[in-house]
């Protein structure tokens, strides 16, 4: 764990691994920090440069008040240019596909390739679950983490639960609703009919949070793009099966690199 000063401030960083091609770029949900992508860390560093961020007000990056989804991608876009990473493959879950997108809309030069994992353009029932959220963030982050991880995870594993449950008990309310914010209420529907670059979508068919239909409706708006389901993943589909995860990853990347 770590951070670099950019433009826009101090953000936090995890980065692992080096190599000829591309970096990926992993970018979290808005109940997570950079510690969630653990798995993937390890299994990409080992054959190429692979980091992970915390937005603004998560983890050890600054808090920006107010920040919006166009805020979080130009920091991890500075952050990227701070640490000489020109072009990367973007690989965000939930809300990190959220910034995903509009990190495409921003600089698509930027964007090798998109990986969506557990995500959508535009939530139908985004203001329910915003409103939802912000309520029960009052609460306490901890109380909300406690709700919330079985519908995140299908893993029984109690430390997978307890790491979870952790990490979201240490966000600050703050920033939480700033994050909720930035992925519930976006509607990117014309930003993902844009895209052009390879893209991957990624679902765990148990998600009751981001169903399948929502990467289905994704992958019919992005030209050159494709879907995988993971059979026994719920929302965290990262943490739930870490091998079908990267498998599907290095599958795709494997396709598309020789074009990028």
């Amino acid at each position: 764990m770590g951070t670099v000063v950019t433009n826009r401030g101090k953000m936090g960083v995890v980065e692992q691994g080096s190599g000829p091609g591309p970096s990926i770029v992993f970018l979290h949900g808005v109940g997570s920090d950079k510690s969630v992508w653990r798995p993937q860390l390890e299994h990409f560093g080992a054959a190429r440069r692979t980091l992970a961020f915390d937005y603004p007000g998560y983890g050890e990056s600054d808090f920006i008040e107010g920040a919006t989804r166009e805020d979080f991608a130009a920091a991890i876009l500075a952050a990227m240019d701070a640490l000489a990473i020109d072009k990367a493959h973007v690989c965000g879950l939930s809300l990190g596909g959220v910034i995903a997108i509009a990190m495409h809309a921003s600089a698509p030069e930027r964007c090798a390739s998109l990986i969506i994992a557990d995500s959508f353009a535009s939530h139908p029932e985004g203001r329910a679950i915003y409103d939802r959220s912000i309520a029960a963030s009052h609460g306490g982050m901890r109380q909300l983490a406690e709700a919330r991880v079985g519908a995140l995870l299908a893993s029984e594993d109690a430390a997978i639960r307890s790491d979870v449950i952790e990490t979201m008990a240490g966000i600050d309310p703050a920033a939480y609703r700033v994050g909720a914010e930035a992925v519930w209420l976006a509607d990117q529907v014309d930003r993902a009919s844009a895209i052009q670059v390879p893209t991957l979508m990624i679902c765990g068919d148990l998600d009751p949070v981001t169903p399948p239909s929502l990467s289905e409706e994704l992958a019919k708006l992005i030209r050159n793009s494709r879907l995988q389901i993971i059979r026994g993943a719920s929302h965290l589909a990262n943490l739930d099966r870490p091998p079908e995860f990267n498998r599907a990853i290095d599958d795709f990347l494997s396709e598309v690199e020789p074009q990028v």
